[in-house]
């Protein structure tokens, strides 16, 4: 894939920074750089092609083949054919040169338009999970606000609908994955990861509530938006795991959040085995493809999401 070759050799370039920020700078460019690196490839492609017909229907040398060939894909008109059969090909590279530029011309307002979105987003959940974003910390500030289940829906459907557009939009245009956030220190991929923690701890550790299969739907809209994206880039997963499969998070990871959120007052389940299986039961649907993904695109680093297989600077 163009956009894995194009990411090892920057990471070439960056390997020997020290810093995330320094590491972000440079990172920050691969997105944008593989959209003009796969047009010119494409232009490539076309004129090598073109020209070995060239040879095989002319008597042209390879150099004069090579300067029609690039005179016809770019539409200069500087050398021109003789003969039925070149003419045809000139006029057929021509409108295939054409063709791939205004098919670039026409994606690159969608891909900039997804990208908004789904920054708009990240930008909004920062108010709610922090920074590093925490799933803890957005339930805690909600809990300190009247009325918090029937907030905590609302978001819950607003991010059902984030993840189905990310899912469509990563899905088709899996460029998007490496456009980095304007911020070095928020990302796409943390946040969804700290949001989908947030959703599983409501469901499996927060008492004093009802049944809110919101929550659910948010859950199972994000695993399957990370899995889509996933096998974009051949990330192996278990599509069926056990409740009771390992997960990256351990049990003294987890009291700790837990412990937290008891303190500020929040109505935890008392049962906190019953509540570490129910919450371990939907990590493990998302939990090897949220830190891969965190790994491939160079996420900062955010507690138990990208610090889980992190990116080693300087090596």
């Amino acid at each position: 894939m163009d956009i894995l070759l194009t990411r090892f050799l920057f990471r070439l370039r960056a390997r020997r920074l020290t810093t995330y920020e320094a590491r972000d700078r440079v990172m920050a460019m691969l997105g944008p750089v593989t959209l003009f690196t796969e047009l010119a490839t494409w232009l490539i492609l076309v004129m090598s092609g073109f020209t070995l017909m060239y040879l095989a229907i002319t008597n042209r040398s390879f150099a004069q083949a090579v300067e029609l060939s690039g005179s016809s894909v770019f539409t200069l008109g500087t050398v021109s054919a003789r003969g039925v059969g070149a003419s045809l090909l000139t006029y057929t590279e021509a409108a295939t040169g054409l063709l791939i530029v205004t098919l670039l011309i026409t994606y690159l307002p969608s891909i900039y338009t997804a990208f908004t979105r789904r920054e708009s987003g990240v930008s909004a959940l920062r108010v709610r999970l922090g920074s590093p974003p925490r799933a803890a910390t957005m339930l805690i500030r909600y809990h300190q606000i009247e009325e918090p289940h029937f907030r905590l829906n609302q978001v819950w459907q607003e991010w059902e609908r984030w993840f189905s557009d990310v899912d469509e939009s990563h899905s088709t245009f899996t460029i998007l994955a490496f456009f980095r956030s304007p911020q070095p220190d928020r990302s796409w991929i943390t946040s969804a990861g700290a949001l989908l923690d947030a959703a599983a701890f409501w469901l499996a550790a927060v008492g004093d509530h009802p049944l809110d299969p919101d929550a659910q739907l948010c859950i199972r809209a994000g695993y399957l938006a990370l899995r889509h994206i996933s096998d974009n880039f051949r990330i192996r997963y278990d599509p069926d795991p056990a409740p009771d499969d390992p997960v990256s998070v351990t049990r003294e990871e987890w009291e700790k959040e837990f412990d937290r959120m008891a303190s500020a007052g929040m109505p935890m389940i008392a049962d906190r085995e019953e509540a570490w299986r129910a919450w371990k039961g939907w990590r493990v649907n998302y939990d090897r493809v949220l830190l891969e993904l965190a790994r491939l695109v160079e996420a900062p680093l955010v507690p138990w999401i990208s610090d889980r297989s992190p990116v080693v600077y300087g090596r």
